[in-house]
């Protein structure tokens, strides 16, 4: 692991592990539970597991991007999903994928169990790895009552939280609070859309983890479309704190999806979330952080973009030069797809091409 080169980085990481050291008296979701097995490339079937987890953190901002939050303290839910040894702690120290959402979206993005072919955090389980599906304060399973009390600094430094935490053991199951819980080897951060901001704005900021996949996201290259929508959701934020991704349902589709089927459009509508507006409004200036920030990221980066991206101009090429300082960047762009690239019909070349990188560019698990 990377020593963070930020002095205050010291102070946040006391501040999370004291958090989550009391988290033992919060409340979380109820505990999930699959089944599942996929046999791959990687050796025999698994059987793969789900188990709820929670995490207690300080919604703060300790990054470059000019927002404020609260500085309370809230529970983040999240679940692993992994082979049973994994993400029961049996296996000892092991690999984590952090998977980071998308505005208007949520964990489930990246675990749609509904339909197995476009769950990726179940399908990359299958061949191996662990992986903790985040809901981000403010979705979901880890609610926020005023959008306007965080922001994507404090998105960022709360996921910096996680990874730290996920590498101490300091979380808990929801439904066995006692258990041991797996420690992280290794963190590998896979962000999609705005959750690759958050992604590569901690990256940058706290130098912590071992490996970034970034999803449908150029924070240079925005489209029109994605400039107006931003602006309409900033518009909305003037006097509520909650904004939905997408004026109409049809218009959040056709900023995410290109090729994926009607049910899986379906499915993501029916999911389909507000994003706070503490988020919205600190969009701007995130690029900006990023601006300078992507550009010291030091580990190895996997670029990845559709071919028909509403939201982005170029490819997956330019955004890939920006990471002028990783140790290796890989890119590639899926011709037919849209920005959602988990739940497009390419989603198993997706999966394969991640797992390819994964297995290349970490020597151990």
């Amino acid at each position: 692991m990377r020593t963070p080169h930020r002095s205050r980085v010291a102070r946040t990481l006391l501040v999370g592990l004291l958090a989550g050291a009391v988290s033992g008296a919060l409340v979380g979701a109820v505990a999930g539970q699959s089944t599942a097995a996929e046999a791959g490339p990687r050796g025999e079937r698994q059987p793969v597991i789900t188990r709820d987890v929670v995490f207690t953190l300080t919604n703060t901002n300790d990054t470059d991007v000019p927002c404020l939050a609260d500085g309370s303290t809230y529970s983040v839910a999240g679940r692993l999903v992994g082979p049973r040894d994994e993400v029961l702690g049996r296996a000892g120290s092991t690999r984590i994928n952090v998977l980071v959402h998308d505005a208007g979206t949520g964990g489930w993005f990246w675990n749609l169990e509904s339909s197995p072919r476009h769950d990726y955090a179940g399908r990359l389980a299958a061949q191996g790895e662990t992986s903790l599906v985040l809901d981000r304060l403010g979705f979901d399973a880890s609610p926020l009552a005023d959008g306007r009390s965080t922001c994507l600094g404090a998105q960022a430094t709360m996921l910096h939280q996680v990874v730290q935490n996920v590498t101490a053991g300091i979380y808990r199951f929801v439904d066995r609070p006692g258990a041991s819980v797996p420690h992280a080897s290794q963190v590998v951060l896979h962000g999609h859309g705005v959750g690759a901001a958050v992604a590569q704005l901690e990256a940058a900021t706290f130098d912590d983890v071992e490996g970034l996949v970034v999803m449908g996201f150029n924070d240079t290259g925005a489209s029109q479309a994605a400039v107006r929508e931003a602006a309409r959701q900033t518009s909305t934020c003037l006097g509520d704190d909650y904004a939905s991704y997408g004026a109409t349902p049809a218009d959040f589709a056709s900023l995410l999806f290109a090729s994926a089927s009607r049910s899986v459009q379906r499915q993501a509508l029916a999911q389909r979330n507000d994003t706070p507006c503490g988020d919205v409004t600190s969009l701007l200036g995130t690029l900006g952080a990023l601006g300078l920030g992507t550009g010291s990221i030091e580990p190895p980066v996997l670029v990845l973009q559709g071919g028909r991206d509403a939201r982005m101009d170029g490819d997956a090429q330019a955004q890939a030069r920006r990471f002028r300082s990783s140790e290796a960047v890989t890119a590639r762009t899926f011709a037919r797809a849209g920005s959602a690239l988990p739940l497009e019909r390419q989603a198993p070349q997706v999966r394969r091409t991640v797992l390819s990188w994964l297995d290349t560019t970490f020597v151990e698990r």
